[in-house]
């Protein structure tokens, strides 16, 4: 596998190895301190940044490499220069490029016009990076073995809830994505595809309507900013009336399994889509996930660049 583009471009043994070496990286970050070495990293935004671009440029640096950050505004596509130029372009130079934009389809289009690895750091539809930074955390606290557990994401059923849908679904977990019905609940195309990855996992893919069944025993509850980069002002008031039952609380929280954790991929709006007590508590793991951004962001560029990648074939 040449590229990461999508989560369900992941087989399991891929995340296996990736979390692996993610491990090892957070223990010693400089343990393959000259996979890079002479090499360059093109890091591409069209959105704003802090966790990513962070992660992205100090992964790059403990690797040997050299990272070239690159706005949105910075390169000739916003004035009409194909996508397939720009990576025929940028693959001349660089050794891989991590690219963090809108549409899906964009990143698509250049994987398959790089010569070099292309690492989705985030689309509209899909967060890859941030699943394995989740997961490295999970199984910090839980270990291997899942059984018995679920995994409860709540709120908008966006790019985060079909990432959360699809790597525990490669994992053969219990994922649920408890979100409202209609316009603001995850795509069923994803669904359909984490329920079969999930028939082959052993894992069980489900979609709630109901935040206290879904929070029941759950090891995780899991959730994300309602108004995301791109959403419409205008949708405002009535997604946060639509979403406000969804709101990580401290009464979902008394529902869940004794040793249950909080996460959110950040940034957070306390008193929004969590209460200010659930996540600076004491089951919050935020700033661990966060970390983590890092290490697996190391541990994906090491692997790609070295062609370890397997791929998963729907």
């Amino acid at each position: 596998m040449k590229d990461l583009l999508r989560t369900e471009h992941l087989s399991r043994a891929d995340v296996e190895l990736l979390l692996s070496t993610a491990a090892e990286f957070a223990e010693n970050p400089l343990r393959s301190q000259t996979a890079l070495a002479n090499k360059t990293v093109a890091i591409y935004m069209t959105k704003p940044s802090t966790r990513t671009r962070l992660a992205s440029e100090t992964a790059v640096a403990h690797l040997g490499g050299t990272p070239i950050f690159i706005r949105g505004d910075e390169l000739q596509l916003g004035r009409g220069e194909t996508i397939a130029d720009t990576a025929r372009i940028i693959s001349g130079y660089c050794s891989a490029l991590i690219i963090r934009t809108f549409a899906q389809a964009d990143v698509d289009e250049l994987g398959a016009n790089a010569s070099i690895p292309v690492i989705n750091a985030l689309t509209d539809v899909d967060h890859p990076t941030q699943l394995l930074a989740d997961w490295l955390t999970i199984r910090e606290k839980f270990g291997t073995d899942i059984s018995g557990r679920k995994f409860v994401y709540l709120g908008d059923g966006n790019n985060m809830s079909h990432a959360w849908l699809i790597m525990g679904a490669i994992m053969g977990a219990h994922v649920v994505a408890a979100t409202p019905s209609g316009k603001w609940a995850p795509d069923p195309v994803v669904v359909a595809v984490a329920k079969s990855i999930a028939s082959h996992s052993g894992g069980t893919v489900e979609v709630s309507n109901d935040p206290e069944a879904a929070s029941k025993d759950a090891s995780v509850l899991y959730t994300d900013v309602w108004m995301s980069m791109g959403d419409s002002e205008s949708d405002r008031a009535e997604k946060v009336l639509a979403l406000s039952p969804f709101a990580v609380t401290e009464n979902l929280m008394k529902l869940t399994a004794k040793d249950s954790l909080f996460m959110h991929c950040l940034p957070a709006h306390r008193g929004e889509e969590v209460e200010a007590s659930v996540i600076d508590g004491p089951r919050s793991v935020i700033w661990r996930e966060a970390y983590h951004r890092r290490t697996t962001i190391q541990s994906i560029l090491y692997h790609l660049v070295n062609g370890d990648l397997k791929g998963f074939t729907h």
